[in-house]
Formats: structure tokens, sequence, C-alpha cells
């Protein structure tokens, strides 16, 4: 018996906000309710079967749009799900293309929310459609991997920040406290942070310096793939 293969785009969006509870900084994401079979209902990663005319990273852009309102400057291909379990259907076959984003917190208060299109707290998420559960554990683990020899981290933040913000970064994404003194010593040796002249100011304390990444060293680099 002769089967079908679709292929799918899906995309997992992390941004840090206040947890609901403790009020510290957490990761969350936005999921979206299905509307129709299968899995009416249940929540799940935004995405859609991928146009024949299209490529994948403008799939994943695309579906960002049209579902969050979101266009993350960090849009890099996670992983792709192609167990022979993922469809309901016995002659139907669904491979998905993963993307991840990491977006600021300003830009994900301008992103889509409402009945069908809701952000949760990317570690307490409910019971989702399809393998999406799967697929959000897996991007969390390859996020709090990345975070410590990459980069990564600056897609949460401006342009400039300091130190103890970059901390609060590394904090929330590894669930875990981190040693000022330590954690200092430990980006200024990394060859990623370039110290600015400038001072953030207002505050309770002293005057903290401002940092920002070196911007020959990219956010996601896939060489010559690229845009794929």
């Amino acid at each position: 018996m002769s089967s079908r293969t679709d292929l799918a785009v899906s995309t997992v969006i992390f941004a840090l906000r206040p947890h609901p509870t403790t009020r510290r900084l957490a990761l969350w994401l936005p999921l979206v309710r299905r509307i129709r079979d299968p899995h009416q209902g249940l929540w799940a990663l935004p995405g859609g079967p991928l146009a024949p005319d299209e490529g994948l990273y403008a799939s994943a852009a695309r579906n960002l749009r049209e579902t969050t309102r979101l266009t993350p400057q960090y849009l890099e291909q996670l992983y792709a799900f192609g167990g022979l379990d993922r469809s309901d259907s016995a002659d139907e076959r669904t491979v998905s293309v993963v993307y991840w984003a990491l977006v600021r917190p300003e830009e994900a208060d301008a992103g889509e929310a409402g009945v069908n299109v809701r952000w949760f707290v990317a570690d307490e998420v409910p019971e989702l459609a399809f393998d999406h559960s799967l697929i959000v554990e897996y991007a969390l683990w390859r996020l709090r991997n990345k975070v410590e020899y990459s980069r990564i981290a600056a897609a949460f933040l401006g342009e400039a920040f300091t130190l103890a913000e970059l901390r609060g970064v590394h904090e929330a994404v590894l669930q875990r406290t981190l040693d000022p003194a330590n954690f200092r010593r430990q980006m200024e040796s990394s060859g990623r942070l370039v110290a600015t002249d400038a001072y953030r100011t207002g505050g309770r304390h002293r005057p903290a310096r401002l940092y920002r990444h070196d911007q020959s060293i990219h956010l996601a680099d896939n060489g010559p793939l690229t845009g794929l």
C-alpha cells in the first residue's frame, strides 16, 4: 500500500519574561490553539505545510508573521522530526523541519496574542498536539547547551547591556544562580564581548559599564547554508 509524505515547517519561539509566580525571569513561548482535527482544541507550535514555491527559512518566517506577527532577528534551523507515528493517518506521514527563534521582550510584547495565540512558560506548557512536547523539550535542551559557548544570549538583549543583565539571561536559561565574579571573568575572557564607553545610570547602585557583543561573531552561523 502506497503512502504519502508531507513536509511541514514549525517554529519554537523563546522570549524572557517574569514568571507569573516567582517574578524571576523565565523562558516563555507562544502556542497556537488548533481549530480543526486532528487534535482540535489542543495547543501546538506555530507552523504549517511547506508551499511548493517556498524555501524552508521563508516558510518559517512567513508562518511566524501570519500567526504571531513576530519577525525575529534570530531564526535558525533546529532539527527535523519524522517519526513514523507522527501522523494519525495510516496512509499519511508528515516530516516537520523545525526552526527556533529568540526574541527580546519588547518584540514579544508586539506580537499577536488572543483566544487562539497565547504565551506560556516554556517549562510549564500544557499537553500539546502531535509530538510538539518533545520538540519543545529538545529546543530547551539545545538552548541551554548553546548559551554557554555562543553569543546566542544577545538575541534576548538590546544592542548594549550590562554584565548583570547578561548574567540574568544566562541564569534564566540555565535555571541556576551564577557567581557574579566568576561570570564576569568568564565573559571578559571569552572574546565575545566589547566594552563600550557608556554606562547604565539611574539605579541605586553605581553606574555599570555597557557592553555589546562582537558583531563579527554571528548569532547563528550556518556558513554557506544560511537562509535555507
